[in-house]
Formats: C-alpha cells, structure tokens, sequence
C-alpha cells in the first residue's frame, strides 16, 4: 500500500480513501489524489469511509470529472449508504454508480 496523504491511499491499481470525507477532511483528500495518476482498473473503493457530509459527494464529483476530462472510467464500490443517500438527496446520485466488488 502506498499512502499519499492521510485519508488518502493507493492500493495497487485502486485507490481507497479512508477515514471522514467531510468539510474538515476533503480539502487535504483532494489536493492528495491530484498528484496521483487515476486508478488503472477505474475503480475508488470507498469501503473505508467514515463520516460523510456534502464535501464528500463533491470530492467523488470532481473525481468523476477528471476521470471524463482524461477519458477514463470511474467507478465507486463500496458506496457508504449515507453517502449514497446525501448524492441521491441532491440529484447526482446517478452519477456516482457505484459497484459491488
């Protein structure tokens, strides 16, 4: 495993953050995840996420457009319910496909 930021790691081809993606949190996720290339299988495990808010849903949102602006797939599995729940809340939950892995 190769952690880049706490919060945020690279797990051979996937990444899987970790830990609360609130307001408090997500600054230091995100600029962590800029220096690191997409992950090769497309695939961001959330399974180690705790504590989600609004924050969270816009770090997986502007991950999902970096992926489209570099042409690549992403996916999320391992969905919190809560924050599948807060995506829902605010029309964007069909962009956040998650995956069962």
């Amino acid at each position: 495993m190769s952690e880049v930021a706490s919060g945020f790691q690279v797990e051979g081809e996937r990444w899987t953050p970790s830990g609360p993606l609130t307001m408090d949190s997500v600054s230091g996720v995100l600029a962590a995840s800029v220096e690191a290339a997409l992950p090769a299988n497309g695939v961001i495990d959330m399974e180690r996420i705790g504590a989600v808010d609004s924050a969270g849903v816009a770090l997986l949102l502007a991950w999902k457009r970096r992926a489209d602006a570099e042409g690549k797939p992403l996916v999320f599995a391992h969905l919190p319910a809560s924050l599948a729940s807060l995506a829902q809340l605010y029309g964007v939950g069909d962009l956040l496909v998650a995956e069962s892995i």
